[in-house]
């Protein structure tokens, strides 16, 4: 069985925000040359996620309205762990939208169901933070 790993960094401008990575994976898997597998896909930040939708700009609009309804950056009072932070919310958010994803490969592609696609989820943003692609298999 075949290993490979690669971390993929991202500097968001803004507190928040939905890119879709699975061009970046598709080409992790390329690299990899794995044909059969298994791919885990995780944010390495606890202030960020990993989640499988669809690319549609109006859904990543209402997953980030629904998600500040839930968990609200302000006011940043309204949580304990602010205490010399603000990215309470940032947690929280992390908390719904998941940490990883796995995905078959299957014939050196992801084995995807129709219009899933691989989102980088960041709730805390403004510096760099990374993403580990982790690929097993033949």
């Amino acid at each position: 069985m075949k290993s490979f790993r690669k971390e993929l960094w991202f500097d968001i401008p803004t507190r928040r925000a939905f890119i879709n990575i699975t061009p970046k994976v598709e080409e992790c898997l390329r690299e990899s040359g794995i044909k059969e597998g298994l791919v885990l896909v995780n944010a390495m930040h606890i202030t960020a996620s990993v989640f499988i939708n669809d690319n549609e700009s109006g859904l990543l609009h209402d997953f980030d309205t629904w998600l500040e309804k839930l968990a609200p950056h302000e006011p940043v009072s309204q949580y304990c762990h602010n205490s010399g932070e603000d990215n309470a919310d940032g947690h929280l958010k992390r908390q719904i939208m998941g940490r990883d994803v796995v995905v078959a490969i299957t014939n050196g592609k992801l084995d995807f169901g129709p219009w899933e696609q691989i989102f980088y989820g960041e709730f805390d943003g403004r510096r760099k933070k990374r993403v580990l692609v982790k690929i097993i298999g033949e």
